[in-house]
């Protein structure tokens, strides 16, 4: 190895504050390990490019390295060629999926070296190469998994030998200074067994794992530093049965009753062994993100994406009968032989199964991809610049496609965000089906210009309770009482808006004031507030009254209305670790006479 003397700086553009790049991570703890001169700085695509620029400059590297995705390609060729004007003697080498299969052009933007594919030994060696001669010559086509230039001559070096992942030192082994109230990334498997054809992880060789040992003791880690979350990016991470029962045990054997373990996984090659185990784990230990991408079987067929629906659902039913395990199932709008009514039975089929979190996406056409390049074949146009998303198809037109567009939002506006699942569940009750319920909520938001608009939370409530409140066949008072369980469900607030009926006035008050002066009380339904005197606890807490009983109708699917008083305490001291929502206990007014 040579001297080392060049200064390496590694940039990660993060699409949001709370991720964490993993590949520079990788890179830096590699190169570190072979006692490279290297350094990184993480920024965000929302920070001020003249800030990124200037921290960049004050750094003043001889070698300096992107990380580049659909997501930051944009702002890092700006950054690019603003750094080449400050620091014409720099070296700059860029690498990730946005410009691995797709590199040509890159040079003209100021870019020296194009790394291909896997990137800790092949940054190593450039290094070790500069350290010993400050310009690019032919010498460096030794070096595998390159692009670069010379004389105008492009040269594309022979492709890069996988490593073994444990000579990867584990990428937090100095600690987690700057990753506080972020979310961790973490790989225990490189590669994926399938080839769909919108992934880039199709064209990965091989599939490799961490041996055990290795990952037992990344894994002790998390947990002995009480890390918040943790996203596995193991692309199929339930691909080998063995190796995702070996982790999830491991987990639940040394769980610390604080970590939220993150799987990408096929519900479908969920087995009764697997089932077995998961059903032993903490509530909120573990939550699954699932891409059904369509249920259109014409259209997975097309994509190579090999999936068992039928038994995809079945289990998916099954881990959500656990209670104990968050599920995020996804949709891709804009595949082939997928038009508005298909894409509307895919939607249908997943959200009857009302998943935790239900992400309706947009098909982009990445680099390198089988849609890309076939993207003729199937009438998908798409935008030109990144992240390259689809704008209409032989079969879903612009309109149909800003109309799903619309959708999205309203569901992750109410759905996603949990702040009205029972008001939803209940308005689907006077619509076809659960598509139907959220075309007619969006064309209702678009034709009260309520788009664009930043709006309260209380505001939002009202837009859905109005909305609802013009259906043929709503029960008004019945809307009243599930939307004011939706909204103390999800806040803390000591007034409820003039627009929703409630009993909370004076002499409500002074009841629910006895009852947390009456210690019984406190010990039977909130134990776990002893510590506190009542004041304390009614800040913590909410009474409300309610004319219909809400837990029968939430046990019926709202098939079943009864008129009956209920009175609901909403603990928000207590949080659901599933639902992200706050505990409540029913009281029967009998049972309290002395308190009601």
């Amino acid at each position: 190895m040579g001297v080392i003397n060049i200064k390496t700086l590694l940039v990660a553009i993060n699409a949001k504050y709370i991720h964490t790049s993993l590949a520079v991570r990788s890179i830096y703890t590699y190169c570190k390990e072979n006692n490279t001169n290297i350094n990184i700085k993480e920024f965000t695509i929302n920070n001020d490019e003249d800030t990124i620029i200037n921290e960049i400059y004050e750094e003043k590297p001889d070698f300096l390295g992107f990380s580049c995705y659909i997501w930051n390609i944009n702002i890092i060729l700006d950054i690019i060629s603003t750094i080449k004007k400050l620091l014409p003697n720099i070296k700059i080498f860029v690498g990730g999926p946005e410009v691995s299969y797709d590199y040509k052009y890159i040079f003209e933007k100021g870019v020296d070296i194009v790394c291909i594919g896997e990137g800790e030994q092949t940054v190593n060696e450039l290094v070790d190469k500069f350290n010993t001669i400050k310009y690019i010559d032919e010498s460096f086509e030794s070096i595998e998994g390159i692009a670069f230039k010379i004389n105008n001559n492009l040269i594309i070096t022979n492709d890069r030998k996988l490593l073994e992942l444990d000579k990867i030192p584990f990428v937090y082994k100095e600690g987690l200074y700057g990753t506080e109230n972020k979310i961790l990334y973490y790989e225990a498997s490189r590669g994926c067994p399938y080839n769909c054809q919108y992934c880039l992880s199709s064209l990965e060789k091989g599939l490799r794992f961490l041996t055990e040992e290795r990952v037992k003791q990344d894994l002790d880690f998390f947990l002995k530093n009480n890390v918040k979350q943790v996203k596995f990016v193991d692309r199929t991470f339930n691909c080998n049965k063995k190796f995702a029962l070996l982790i999830w045990n491991y987990l639940i054997d040394n769980d610390n009753g604080i970590t939220n373990f993150h799987f990408e996984i096929s519900a479908d090659l969920i087995d009764q062994d697997m089932i077995n185990t998961l059903k032993k784990a903490r509530l909120g230990l573990f939550q699954f993100e699932i891409g059904v991408q369509s249920t259109n079987n014409h259209t997975l067929d097309e994509i190579k994406r090999k999936t068992n629906l039928e038994k995809l659902f079945d289990k998916v039913n099954e881990i959500k009968k656990l209670k104990n395990i968050h599920q995020h199932l996804d949709l891709i709008a804009g595949l082939p032989f997928e038009d508005y009514e298909i894409f509307k039975k895919s939607f249908n089929d997943v959200f009857k199964i009302y998943p935790e979190q239900f992400q309706l996406g947009f098909l982009k056409l990445l680099k390198g991809s089988g849609l890309r390049i076939n993207a003729k074949k199937y009438g998908i146009v798409y935008k030109d610049k990144a992240p390259y998303e689809v704008l209409y198809t032989n079969l879903i037109n612009y309109d149909k496609m800003t109309m799903l567009k619309n959708i999205e939002e309203m569901v992750e506006t109410y759905y996603n965000s949990g702040k009205a699942i029972n008001t939803i569940k209940y308005g689907i009750k006077f619509f076809k089906s659960p598509f139907d319920f959220f075309e007619n909520l969006s064309i209702y938001w678009i034709n009260n210009k309520y788009n664009n608009i930043s709006h309260s939370k209380m505001k939002l409530y009202e837009i859905i309770y109005t909305f609802l409140s013009s259906i043929d066949g709503m029960n008004s008072s019945i809307l009243n009482e599930i939307v004011k369980f939706d909204i103390l469900l999800n806040d803390n607030i000591k007034s409820l808006p003039v627009w929703i009926n409630t009993e909370y006035n004076n002499e409500f008050k002074e009841k629910e004031r006895r009852f947390y002066n009456n210690e019984e009380n406190i010990k039977k339904y909130l134990p776990h507030l002893q510590k506190y005197d009542a004041k304390q606890i009614s800040r913590m807490c909410y009474f409300e009254k309610f004319n219909i009983d809400i837990e029968n109708i939430i046990n019926s699917n709202f098939e079943q209305i009864d008129k009956k008083e209920t009175y609901i305490l909403f603990d928000y001291y207590t949080k659901n670790d599933l639902i992200y929502k706050v505990k409540y206990y029913y009281l029967e007014r009998g049972n309290f006479d002395e308190t009601f």
